[in-house]
């Protein structure tokens, strides 16, 4: 390349980026004039009992005192009041072999509980009346230590 092109490429950026900083000033100088034409102040919203956003500030005179020690952050815990007793009797409603699988109703509570084939002390079918005791998995309570009556 010649020196002459050289030089008039380096002209060419050069013009490029003066360009560019007058364009980032005009924009600055924009911004400065339209804040100093926003004198208004912040506008406010105000939060009511019930949570929604209004422009008109609270009363004090009905502001209610909360202990901080009531609040309860997370998951509050759950108070079982049922006794549930460890081991109980049951009928199999729904066994799979292939799957490995079924459900067994209780005869107390008429609830149905999943019960795995790993979980089975006996052979079972359809229809065979059993004990077994409850465990609470991640999917819910499930049937283990099966066994015939």
């Amino acid at each position: 390349m010649a020196k002459s092109q050289q030089s008039y490429i380096k002209r060419e950026k050069e013009k490029k980026q003066q360009q560019k900083r007058e364009e980032k000033q005009k924009k600055r100088e924009a911004r400065k004039a339209e804040k100093k034409d926003n004198n208004d102040g912040i506008p406010f919203a105000y939060v009511d009992k019930l949570g929604n956003l209004t422009d008109i500030p609270p009363d004090r005179s009905q502001k209610e005192e909360i202990e901080a020690s009531e609040i309860e952050l997370g998951i509050p815990k759950r108070v079982n009041l049922e006794k549930i007793e460890p081991i109980r009797n049951g009928k199999m409603e729904f066994f799979n072999h292939s799957k490995g699988f079924g459900f067994i109703m209780d005869t107390e509570s008429k609830e149905k509980y999943f019960c795995h084939i790993s979980n089975l002390k006996d052979e079972v079918s359809e229809g065979d009346k059993v004990k077994f005791e409850i465990e609470k998995s991640s999917k819910g309570q499930s049937a283990i230590n099966v066994e015939l009556l």
